[in-house]
């Protein structure tokens, strides 16, 4: 008879989720479910919508076709491996942006006041004091190790350590395999010293130069001859010792000498400008050189860094102000 027919009542919301109250309010035994309905846990279940049978080909018992189904899990597994491989870049990005945590710096052990062993057997000197000081302010833990000057540049781009603070020039020619960070000395020009009352007639005599510098290339573009120096002695010492007349030197190098032998030595002819400057030499692309130079930078603005160029080279300085 009309209206006789059994109608289901279940409360659902607009998701098709109902509870478990079965025919006619009557509540259904339990595990048992509504034709066509699958259990989401609970009193909770949802059932196929009108056309999708369950069991049709093709189709899983909630009525959601298998292959939108499966494409769904797709779509979001491949999504989810889009979003590792994008944070892998950015963190691999980030980690060359800023650099390493520990810096290994090659220095010399003869280059005083910028690069000495003390007596008590310690890397020691101006830029011992500078290096520290920056590795403080780009928050790096430094280590320091003792290198032959030639191979510097071979040995930093062979990862034997990560910078060279040695008293290095910036120069075109170098920065053609390396970089360099701003200058930690300002542009100065080199100058010839020779012993005291030579007068500026000494320029013309015999001079001594290391190989493998600025002052060995220029000398040798200017077809000039010169006494090669071992790089373990003090340049000065060929001077006082007669073995040359005169020697071509960086400024603060020349000016401490000159204050160390009193009286002994003087600076004689024109100056020669170079460089520019010296520098903190690293490879191309580790970070490293945006962190020291903002380190660096920070000690320029509150006068740390002339602070220890006076105190090493000597008020005849050059400095930042």
């Amino acid at each position: 008879m009309r209206g006789s027919a059994a109608v289901p009542n279940v409360r659902a919301d607009r998701t098709g989720v109902g509870s478990r109250l079965g025919v006619r309010g009557r509540r259904l035994a339990p595990g048992a479910l509504p034709k066509n309905c699958v259990s989401l846990g609970g009193a909770a279940y949802t059932c196929a919508p009108a056309g999708f049978p369950a069991g049709a080909p093709g189709r899983d018992p909630s009525g959601i076709p298998e292959a939108t189904t499966a494409m769904t899990l797709e779509s979001r597994l491949i999504r989810a491996i889009g979003a590792l491989a994008l944070a892998a870049a950015l963190l691999a990005l980030l980690a060359a942006c800023r650099g390493p945590d520990t810096v290994v710096i090659a220095t010399v052990d003869n280059y005083h006041p910028f690069a000495f062993v003390n007596d008590e057997g310690e890397i020691d000197g101006l830029e011992r004091e500078l290096g520290d000081e920056l590795c403080r302010r780009a928050d790096l833990g430094c280590e320091w190790v003792l290198n032959e000057w030639e191979t510097m540049i071979p040995d930093l781009l062979a990862g034997e350590f990560d910078a060279i603070l040695a008293g290095m020039s910036i120069t075109a020619k170098r920065e053609e395999t390396i970089e360099f960070t701003e200058a930690y000395y300002p542009p100065t020009p080199s100058v010839y010293v020779a012993r005291a009352g030579a007068g500026d007639e000494a320029v013309h005599g015999t001079i001594g130069s290391a190989e493998n510098n600025i002052y060995s290339d220029y000398l040798t573009e200017q077809g000039r001859a010169f006494v090669p120096l071992d790089d373990s002695v003090d340049a000065v010492e060929a001077v006082l010792g007669g073995r040359v007349d005169v020697v071509l030197v960086d400024h603060g190098y020349g000016v401490k000498k000159i204050a160390e032998h009193e009286g002994e030595l003087a600076i004689v002819g024109p100056s020669v400008l170079l460089d520019r400057g010296l520098g903190i030499g690293v490879r191309r692309g580790t970070g490293l050189k945006a962190r020291l130079d903002e380190a660096l930078a920070s000690m320029k603005e509150d006068g740390t860094l002339d602070g220890i160029i006076v105190r090493w080279v000597g008020e005849g300085a050059s400095t930042f102000e």
